[in-house]
């Protein structure tokens, strides 16, 4: 079995035509690439389905488990084109948008725009941004159809770039009729988990898995944190959802650079705080579309991202069409084994103090972190059916590995995108304790994940097959 760099933090990774090449996308996964993303904004219905098959295929092949991430396109705001293909921006100059206007004829003076509620959202006064910020538009007026605006930040602006308004409000909601149909799409597929674009409160992630489970799609939803007003609502959006997504291209638009940081850090430990996965996003290795090493901010920017906690960090357009996807993956590896080095023996703090454990299965999960965290344990077993015993471990930072005996190949890609979690290939056939045990000692001795004469920690059910059982924990010391 070909197994990546031992580390505890994931990677996600974008397909795109960068990937298709199958040798690329072999050694993308063999490098460690622990989920792909599909991105509905981009590709037809087809693409999606040739590269979901072309990962599985790979995967097996190279004995890997990779979940794949279904991305929501969501309504995300758009001006519309120009007849030139681009134009510049003067600072001090009038600029008008207009959703009547000719999607087609855009000029220096004026561009359609792909929102029609548009003119409603805004007043005089509001700031639209443009092409992720770089334009800056103040709003004077609003005549029927048509914003006015004064250029505040100048510069080149062409096709289709991106629209925000500064602090958020505008009133699309997070799901268009494309992400309905793309829901559909997702559910033939069978991703592991679907990424809900733009949610802004709760109702949006549930009318997603209403959808999602209506198609017959049992993959977990992800909230993607991204607007301006969801940080109003972030508690309750975050337990709605099953895992959470840093996304910190639009969010940063929306509220500012200077506080993406401190969110960031807000969002991670609002998610491990609810016992949700959560994976940071956007421009984390930018430079390697071009390039073949990241800048010095972009290892930090990693580095930090795992340091905080976070169980996966992202790559998009790095992979999806960069020119060095492997060695992206590969430099990603590197720089978290790095950060993680210095992150045991500080972190091991997140046991929870209060409140009452609702589920047998949760106090047995946190029981064996503190006991792991407290005495020589070389690895943790967890015998389990739906992988949620491992995402609670997985919540308490620590350095130990924790092992996802499954039956199910569902499960084991869906622990793939759980920090420190990794998932193998196991079914209870021996009832019989100490035949059990035998049967485990031997697998983790010929996969090499435990020594003779190491100590482990294993939780189980008395019932085998049954999800949410979990009710024991054992110390045993591993004998051939």
């Amino acid at each position: 079995m070909s197994r990546p760099p031992q580390r505890r933090t994931k990677i996600v990774a974008t397909l795109g035509p960068a990937t298709d090449d199958i040798a690329t996308l072999t050694a993308m996964i063999v490098a460690g690439v622990d989920v792909v993303r599909v991105n509905f904004s981009h590709g037809s219905s087809e693409e999606h389905t040739e590269r979901v098959n072309r990962v599985r295929q790979v995967a097996s092949q190279v004995g890997r488990n990779v979940a794949i991430l279904g991305d929501l396109g969501g309504p995300k705001i758009r001006i519309e084109r120009f007849a030139e293909g681009k134009v510049y921006l003067d600072a001090g100059q009038d600029f008008a948008l207009d959703p009547a206007y000719d999607p087609e004829a855009g000029t220096a003076k004026i561009v359609g725009v792909a929102y029609h509620d548009l003119p409603r959202d805004v007043r005089a006064g509001d700031v639209l941004l443009l092409n992720d910020g770089l334009i800056v538009l103040e709003v004077t007026s609003i005549r029927d159809t048509r914003i006015h605006t004064r250029v505040v930040e100048g510069g080149e602006l062409s096709d289709r770039k991106g629209l925000n308004r500064k602090g958020g409000g505008l009133s699309a909601g997070a799901l268009t009729a494309k992400d309905r149909a793309d829901i559909r799409i997702a559910a033939q597929l069978g991703v592991d988990y679907l990424a809900v674009s733009f949610p802004k409160n709760a109702l949006d992630m549930h009318e997603a898995r209403t959808l999602l489970r209506a198609a017959g799609g049992a993959g977990l939803l992800v909230s993607k944190i991204e607007r301006a007003e969801a940080l109003d609502h972030l508690a309750e959006i975050i337990k709605a959802s099953d895992a959470v997504m840093v996304a910190r291209g639009d969010l940063g638009v929306e509220v500012g650079y200077a506080e993406l940081t401190g969110l960031q850090k807000r969002i991670i430990g609002e998610a491990l705080d609810q016992d949700r996965a959560v994976i940071t996003a956007t421009q984390m290795m930018e430079s390697m579309i071009y390039h073949p090493v990241p800048t010095r901010a972009e290892v930090s920017d990693v580095a930090n991202a795992v340091m905080d906690g976070t169980d996966a960090v992202m790559l998009s357009a790095e992979t999806a069409v960069g020119k060095y996807p492997v060695k992206t993956v590969m430099e990603m590896v590197n720089i978290i084994q790095g950060a993680e080095k210095w992150q045991v023996g500080y972190a091991r703090n997140r046991q929870r103090e209060d409140g009452m454990f609702e589920r047998t299965d949760e106090a047995i999960a946190r029981s064996v972190m503190y006991a792991a965290n407290h005495m020589p344990i070389r690895c943790i077993i967890a015998l389990t059916e739906s992988g949620s015993t491992t995402l609670w471990m997985s919540r308490i930072r620590s350095d130990i590995p924790i092992y996802a005996f499954t039956r199910h190949e569902a499960t084991r890609r869906r622990v793939a995108l759980y920090r420190g979690v990794q998932p193998v290939a196991f079914d209870v056939v021996e009832t019989e304790p100490a035949l059990l045990y035998s049967v485990i000692f031997h697998l983790l001795l010929d996969l090499g994940l435990a020594d003779e004469g190491d100590r482990i920690l294993l939780t189980k059910g008395e019932l085998s097959g049954v999800a949410g059982g979990t009710n024991s924990m054992k110390i045993l010391e591993v004998r051939r």
